[in-house]
C-alpha cells in the first residue's frame, strides 16, 4: 500500500468521532427496540448497537466519505492512492468490520493509519486536507 503524502487526523478527533457514532447507534437501537428492551439483562440489543454502527459507518463512508461521527467532527476517510472517489461498499464494510473487532485500530503506523486503514488502503484526514486532496480547496 502507498504511504500517504498528507497529514492524517489526530487520534483524539477520531475518538470523538467514534463516540458520536456509538451514541447515534445506541439511539437508533433504542428507537427500534425501546428503552426497556435495550437495558434488559442478557439481551441482544448491545450486539444490535454494533451492527448499527458497522452499517451506518460503512454506508455513509461509501456515500459521503465518512461516518456520521466523522462528518460531525469534520473528518473524512480517503484513499491513500490519491483516487478522489469514495470507497466502494465492499471496502467500506470490510474496513468497518475491522474497526468493530477493536484490535486493528489499536495497531497503527507512525503515519497515523491503523491496520484497518492499511488493509483498506485508506487514511482518515481532517476536512481541509480532504478538500485539498479532492481539489475543492
Amino acid at each position: 500500500m502507498t504511504d500517504p503524502t498528507f497529514p492524517t487526523a489526530s487520534w483524539a478527533r477520531r475518538a470523538v468521532a467514534l463516540l458520536v457514532d456509538w451514541l447515534a447507534s445506541i439511539l437508533v437501537v433504542v428507537f427500534l427496540v425501546g428503552w426497556d428492551d435495550y437495558t434488559s439483562q442478557g439481551g441482544a440489543e448491545q450486539f444490535y448497537v454494533l451492527i448499527a454502527y458497522v452499517v451506518e459507518s460503512a454506508v455513509l463512508t461509501t456515500l459521503a466519505g465518512g461516518s456520521f461521527g466523522k462528518l460531525a467532527t469534520r473528518l473524512r476517510t480517503v484513499r491513500v492512492d490519491g483516487d478522489p472517489r469514495p470507497l466502494d461498499p465492499l471496502r467500506s464494510f470490510a474496513r468497518q468490520i475491522m474497526v468493530a473487532v477493536v484490535v486493528p485500530p489499536l495497531i497503527f503506523r507512525p503515519d497515523g493509519r491503523g491496520l484497518h486503514d492499511m488493509a483498506a488502503g485508506t487514511a482518515t484526514v481532517d476536512l481541509p486536507t480532504w478538500r485539498r486532496l479532492a481539489g475543492r480547496a
